[in-house]
């Protein structure tokens, strides 16, 4: 549909997701985009969060407002849990087909969990309009062209229907966080601040490893780029002094991914004065006494470690890209300059066998001070390395659209057995089933 230049340039956002397990995530995603439209002097942007109204207040909300466009964010399609297997999009068709009851308005639709199953969702939540992977450049594309009545089918990453199929274009151009500040919606931090104890932040979009089962390369890509260190610095000082979050997670897909990057960025924070806290998710490898020293002092005070595995023969399988041995070491540095650390772990993955297990038991308590949070079975996502080691072994087919959670668990494991193995460690383990969000919120109120 192409809509008048003559029409409002309203336009409202939902986040629409619900999902509060460990804790509610502040919608960063929507945030970059309101503040690069609203940049433009062009937009009235109004945000709505459907982890703080109802649906048939969303509703109201909205035909008050009467936006010309309704951009919907997909964070999560289920609960990522092997032991209850959720699934949310029948929630999210819902809101889509009330919305479009009553409003004439184009519906838009992006986010990381659209992104995974850009046709798929496409063709089943019947958007007019949708963008696959970061939305900046797209949606001020799609606009402009709207706007315009310009045909937008060739915009980078648009997803647009063509005859009867989902069309998905190639993203042509990454966005860089030095074209978009971000600024926090006032109406929503404090909900967030109440309820997790922090608000989110990136330092960097894109990952440059390829563990089989990860889904941000396909969200983020490949290529790594940075955000402008004043910009990170505004945004923690805007959070400091006119919010009064003084805790906030960088949701990097690795953060310590760029050495030189991450040590000219602790000395800014230092000299700012800012005093803030943080925490963010590492990879358990190249770190040194230098950063580590400069992240504490800027006030790191807590890693989460994507480990997975305390087997070399599994995380050669996963792809991880070190080694045992540089978990331990990394544990070793938290320890040595007092940062709380945890791992994740995934558990009967591919490769995965019960020596292997007991491998990472026995190797758990060689890490003091810490806890273990197991994930048991990979979820197996579209386009991943792991979806094509699935196809090949039979365990799904072509026409599975993934959908519906699959795991995929490595034979000859006895799962009714791992629970009790990891508690005879003597370490802390949580594993999904158990109040998992209780032991987190624990681990980062330390």
């Amino acid at each position: 549909m192409i809509r008048s230049i003559m029409m409002s340039e309203r336009i409202a956002f939902i986040s629409v997701n619900q999902y509060k397990v460990p804790y509610p995530v502040y919608p960063l995603g929507i945030s970059y985009l309101a503040t690069c439209l609203r940049e433009t002097g062009r937009y009235e942007v109004m945000v709505i969060d459907m982890n703080m109204t109802t649906h048939d207040d969303c509703i109201r909300r909205l035909r008050e407002f009467d936006p010309a466009y309704i951009g919907l964010s997909l964070r999560n399609i289920d609960d990522v849990n092997f032991y209850n297997k959720e699934n949310f999009i029948f929630g999210y068709k819902r809101l889509i087909d009330d919305i479009r009851s009553v409003l004439g308005s184009t519906i838009l639709l992006g986010g990381a969990g659209f992104s995974l199953y850009p046709e798929v969702l496409f063709d089943f939540l019947r958007p007019d309009y949708a963008m696959s992977g970061e939305g900046e450049h797209t949606i001020l594309a799609l606009l402009d062209a709207l706007r315009e009545g310009r045909d937008p089918s060739g915009v980078s990453g648009l997803v647009y229907r063509r005859g009867n199929t989902a069309a998905v274009n190639e993203r042509t151009k990454p966005c860089s966080h030095n074209d978009f500040p971000v600024r926090y919606e006032s109406g929503l931090v404090p909900y967030y601040w109440k309820n997790s104890g922090m608000l989110n932040l990136q330092t960097k979009r894109g990952c440059p490893f390829r563990c089989i089962y990860c889904t941000y390369p396909l969200i983020e890509g490949n290529t790594v780029r940075t955000n402008n260190i004043d910009r990170v610095i505004e945004s923690l000082e805007d959070l400091r002094g006119n919010h009064g979050v003084d805790y906030v997670f960088f949701t990097d897909s690795v953060f310590n991914i760029d050495r030189k990057y991450n040590i000219e960025f602790a000395r800014r924070v230092i000299s700012s004065g800012i005093g803030i806290r943080w925490g963010g998710y590492f990879a358990p490898t190249n770190l040194d006494d230098e950063e580590m020293s400069l992240l504490k002092e800027s006030g790191l005070t807590h890693i989460e470690f994507g480990t997975e595995s305390l087997s070399d023969t599994v995380l050669d399988a996963y792809r991880k890209g070190f080694s045992v041995d540089d978990v331990i070491r990394s544990s070793e540095l938290c320890n040595k300059y007092g940062v709380n650390f945890a791992h994740f772990m995934i558990l009967g993955g591919y490769g995965e066998t019960e020596e292997t297990l007991a491998e990472t038991f026995e190797n758990s308590k060689r890490i003091e001070n810490t806890a273990f949070f197991p994930f048991v079975g990979m979820r197996i996502y579209p386009n991943t390395e792991l979806h094509r080691i699935a196809l090949d072994e039979g365990i799904v087919s072509e026409t599975d659209q993934l959908l519906d959670p699959v795991y995929y668990v490595a034979k000859g494991i006895n799962l009714d057995t791992i629970q009790d193995r990891a508690k005879a460690t003597g370490r802390k383990w949580f594993f999904p089933d158990e109040d998992f969000s209780a032991a987190i919120g624990k681990m980062r109120a330390r």
